[in-house]
């Protein structure tokens, strides 16, 4: 089994010009299966609360539910770089919430860092919790739990004046102390030039290829969300195809009592004629 990265690892590969995978998970089941594929790292995003919860947006998830499905990946990834996002509300408020929720997650959910949106208005968090001794993985662009001030889900740094609040949230993410940056929603050339100037690694998701890695919701990527597809977003597989079908027969095949079929069911151990005595004397039991 392949030995979990580090931060340091992290940083070698952009040495090295390897990209770095990761995906974004909620749960053990599918953490297992991106550990044995050999996936870079795992992000447990607060975008279940719309995959798993249901909910229109990120706003809604609190740090309890975020550690708790931090904990279930990291049971189901045990070797696998594990990021917790910081959801809404825990890093707002003071510099004191923002070291305290994240100390949470290093110290409950085992994770190697923590990753948290914004740029200049959260800079001061980023300082203290670096300082505190944890690894911050920024994230800029796109940032869903600001969605409603940005007028929703839409690309950023699209016009000159827009990819100048860009550069400028990574230079402050930067120099606040963050190991790494997420560009999410940024045209391929403002992520390139990003790329370009920061020391540290930049990975993009719907930033294009000129970074130092990729990173997709699982739920989109293997085609388990239906209600949204980001353009950004390729779908690796169908599963939600695979399950309704799957689901499809097994109401089909109950209904008409082909299953159980012979082979999934038990089997009595004796002879049947004390079976039989047995559930003459209970009867009476079941009386009035």
């Amino acid at each position: 089994m392949a030995k979990k990265k580090s931060i340091l690892d992290l940083y070698k590969m952009k040495e090295n010009g390897e990209k770095a995978v990761w995906m974004v998970i909620y749960d053990s089941l599918f953490a297992s299966y991106a550990e044995e594929a050999g996936m870079d790292m795992i992000l447990c995003g607060d975008s279940m609360g719309m995959i798993v919860y249901g909910w229109q947006g990120t706003v809604p998830v609190t740090m309890d539910m975020s550690i708790a499905h931090c904990q279930g990946v990291r049971r189901g990834a045990p070797n696998t770089y594990l990021i917790g996002d910081m959801p809404f509300g825990a890093y707002h408020a003071s510099v004191e919430d923002a070291v305290r929720n994240a100390v949470r997650f290093y110290k409950e959910a085992d994770v190697d860092a923590i990753k948290l949106e914004g740029g200049v208005a959260v800079a001061d968090k980023i300082e203290a919790i670096a300082k505190a001794g944890m690894v911050v993985f920024g994230h800029i662009g796109l940032t869903p739990q600001s969605s409603a001030s940005m007028g929703g889900f839409k690309a950023q740094g699209r016009t000159t004046d827009s990819a100048k609040a860009v550069i400028e949230d990574a230079i402050a993410v930067w120099k606040a102390g963050a190991r790494t940056l997420l560009l999410e929603g940024v045209p391929e050339e403002v992520c390139a030039y990003v790329h370009k100037m920061l020391p540290i690694p930049v990975y993009g998701i719907g930033a294009g290829a000129d970074c130092d890695g990729q990173v997709l919701l699982a739920a989109d990527a293997l085609g388990m969300y239906k209600n949204f597809t980001p353009k950004f977003t390729k779908k690796y597989c169908d599963i939600g195809a695979i399950a309704t079908h799957g689901m499809s027969d097994y109401i089909r095949e109950v209904k008409e009592g082909a299953f159980p079929a012979p082979e999934h069911k038990y089997k009595i151990s004796g002879d049947p004629a004390d079976f039989q005595k047995l559930f003459d004397e209970m009867a009476p039991l079941f009386e009035g």
